[in-house]
């Protein structure tokens, strides 16, 4: 999910139950159905449960909030997310994590699981493009050239199926 996607969910938009989100405003102004891992889904639910603790009359309907109870904005997200990669130790001088590479490291790390495990990627990038909120499989396709380890990949396959013929 996009950071604006996430910011702007409403409370009704986070199904616990169901481990389903709705972005009613995606990009483009679409709707989009994202399924939660279970993982997520507890992680979601254990926030909420301390939001309602911490902030029982919050001031906006939105799923995710500020300390404050009024709506989480960008540069607040982006100055948490400094802090705990910082903690982490992930952020250092010349290294700078952003909430957005979360999204594009998922893309990536999908696609080189499905290459190591011999999928076929054709049949599955549809998929992951959806996922995404991609309004076509072309606009996922530059994942494939944009990461020097999923080219190795991809050229390891080509050489190997060549071999085959």
């Amino acid at each position: 999910m996009r950071l604006g996607e996430a910011t702007a969910l409403t409370r009704a938009d986070v199904d616990l139950v169901e481990g389903m989100v709705t972005l009613r405003h995606a990009k483009f102004d679409r709707i989009r159905l994202v399924p939660l891992h279970p993982s997520v889904t507890a992680a979601l639910r254990a926030y909420a449960a301390t939001r309602d603790r911490l902030c029982p009359t919050p001031r906006v309907d939105r799923f995710f909030v500020s300390v404050t109870g009024r709506a989480l904005r960008r540069g607040e997200a982006d100055q948490v997310f400094r802090v705990i990669t910082g903690l982490m130790g992930i952020r250092t001088d010349t290294v700078h994590p952003h909430i957005h590479g979360l999204r594009h490291s998922f893309a990536v790390h999908t696609l080189i699981d499905w290459h190591r495990q011999g999928a076929d990627i054709s049949a599955l990038l549809p998929v992951l493009s959806t996922y995404l909120g991609h309004v076509e499989p072309k606009n996922t396709y530059w994942y494939l050239s944009a990461v020097p380890e999923l080219m190795q990949l991809v050229a390891a396959r080509l050489e190997h199926g060549a071999g085959e013929s």
